[in-house]
């Protein structure tokens, strides 16, 4: 009972830490117009919808009286969708970075700042995640430790294609890096989230 409580108070946490990121990068795009932002945009608020399912599920899944075959459907339905956000979000990305004609970047420092601090608290969470996920053997920890590794690596590459842009603005390697940082981003969501779907499928 303690290890499940650990594991809701973790997930809560990380609903309540994802929750802004998408209101405070949405706010970023009306003050700037970076594909990259855009597209972060779309991937943390795929990423909060994911991380609210299997929030909601892991509370249900971890009830004594939830029978074991039931839990493992809904734990399968779950592992799921947020493979499936994963990759629906990395396909958004995608074709943003390689159809938007839009060359101005503007103010890029919300999504900077966003990213930033990303990159730290999914870096704690992930490793958080893992650890909880081994000692409970739980699919839905296991998993969001696989999104959250996800989430962090990405964010490290959306901080970097930022710091081009705001400090090269309208620069061709700018633009260069604002593309290929949206591609990388959507690449590697979409290798996470096609194995997450592989694994839970059945």
């Amino acid at each position: 009972m303690t290890k499940n409580k650990s594991g809701s108070r973790t997930m809560l946490m990380s609903v309540l830490m994802s929750a802004p990121g998408p209101i405070v990068v949405g706010i970023g795009l009306f003050m700037g117009k970076s594909s990259t932002q855009l597209a972060d945009f779309i991937r943390r608020s795929a990423e909060l919808m994911a991380i609210i399912v299997a929030f909601i599920t892991y509370q249900f899944t971890t009830k004594p009286s939830m029978d074991t075959a039931q839990k493992q459907l809904l734990e399968r339905r779950s592992n799921l969708f947020v493979g499936i956000a994963m990759c629906v979000s990395g396909i958004s990305m995608l074709l943003i970075a390689l159809f938007s004609k839009n060359t101005e970047q503007g103010n890029v420092i919300p999504g900077l700042c966003i990213a930033l601090l990303g990159v730290v608290a999914n870096t704690i969470f992930w490793f958080r995640y893992k650890k909880l996920g081994t000692v409970q053997n739980n699919t839905i920890l296991l998993v969001q430790s696989r999104l959250y590794r996800a989430k962090s690596l990405v964010d490290i590459c959306v901080t970097t294609a930022l710091f081009v842009v705001l400090f090269l603005p309208g620069s061709t390697i700018a633009f260069y890096f604002d593309r290929i940082g949206s591609a990388v981003v959507s690449v590697y969501l979409m290798w996470c989230g096609c194995q997450t779907v592989v694994e839970h499928k059945k």
